[in-house]
């Protein structure tokens, strides 16, 4: 195994993604399931994600949805990737992370995130406006130190001295905040290298130590799909690529859907270009192509840890992408079986 591969932590990211002819609940429930069986693989991390109105995203309560997770696991870490913090009050989110850190001691992630509601009713019905998300370095500054003790007036309760590692979120202007607060960075994705790498280099030159992180830490996050043959694994990319290229053509955001069905579709021109935009660039194959894959990607960016965000329709082929995966890291030695 690389050396490089095996200094890095592995960790997944679910975004609760609804399938076709099947609910929400039951993405909800897939999920906590997900989060079982990554432990039991030796991931080190497992996030869940915060979307509103989105018709195929379950996952709109992040704090409820990662408490139902770290009630179902025992070891791997469990946070947010994350909490949009322009959309609430940082006192609240401030409480929920320490209601979370009480319950469950040494085992949560505060990951926070600066995107506003995606769309004008969302951000109408959540009460914020698309400038709110200007004031993000502020907002997250707010959020810290209901932690530490140093807002005025009001005690955050049970937040107040508690350690919740913090991990800011971003896709490039956030690096600068990240950097500023000295917290760690989680960007991506890995498929604008270019972006990609500008936007550590910044982070790193930028850095200030503080009482959350001594030095920089970046979590770079993107897809990765492992299967059997170099098809197997492109196919797993085939329900989330087509379920972007209908939302940019269409508007809406759909479950996913499985994809033999999506392989025998008529496509118009933009359909299909942008369903094939969607497919290049992740990395994805045989164990061995990944194994090489990874290794690049991790001594481009310098990362500490690899955030996967893979989606797709198939559950089985998801885990079993997950378990060689693991096998490329040798995350795990003896669980090679876990339950499907």
């Amino acid at each position: 195994m690389s050396s490089v591969i095996a200094s890095t932590r592995f960790s997944v990211l679910d975004r609760s993604r609804t399938r076709e002819g099947r609910d929400a609940p039951e993405a909800l429930r897939d999920t906590v399931r997900l989060a079982r069986q990554v432990e039991e693989l030796g991931f080190h991390r497992f996030w869940v994600a915060e979307h509103h109105g989105v018709p195929g995203v379950a996952g709109s309560a992040p704090t409820v949805l990662a408490s139902a997770v770290a009630a179902a696991t025992s070891t791997i870490r469990v946070g947010t990737g994350g909490v949009m913090l322009p959309n609430h009050q940082p006192l609240v989110v401030a409480e929920q992370f320490g209601v979370l850190e009480s319950l469950f001691p040494g085992h949560i992630d505060m990951g926070i995130g600066h995107s506003v509601g995606f769309t004008d009713g969302v951000r109408r019905a959540l009460g914020r406006e698309k400038h709110d998300a200007e004031d993000f370095g502020e907002q997250l500054a707010e959020l810290l130190g209901w932690f530490e003790g140093t807002r005025p007036h009001v005690h955050a309760r049970p937040s107040e001295g508690l350690r919740v590692p913090p991990f800011v979120l971003a896709t490039g202007e956030g690096a600068a905040v990240a950097a500023a607060a000295g917290t760690p960075l989680v960007i991506g994705d890995l498929r604008g290298r270019e972006r990609l790498l500008g936007a550590i280099d910044r982070y790193r030159a930028g850095f200030r130590p503080s009482p959350w992180a001594a030095e920089p830490y970046v979590v770079v996050a993107g897809t990765v799909a492992v299967a059997e043959t170099e098809e197997e694994a492109r196919r797993l990319l085939v329900p989330e690529a087509w379920a972007t290229a209908h939302a940019r053509t269409r508007g809406t955001f759909p479950p996913l859907a499985p994809a033999e069905r999506i392989e025998a579709m008529t496509m118009t021109v933009k359909e299909r270009g942008l369903h094939e935009s969607g497919l290049r660039g992740h990395i994805h194959g045989t164990e061995d192509q990944v194994r090489d894959a990874l290794e690049k990607a991790i001594k481009d960016t310098g990362a500490d840890e690899v955030l996967v965000t893979t989606s797709t329709y198939d559950r089985a082929a998801l885990l079993d992408s997950f378990r060689r995966l693991a096998h490329i890291a040798d995350l795990t030695s003896g669980n090679a079986e876990v339950a499907a």
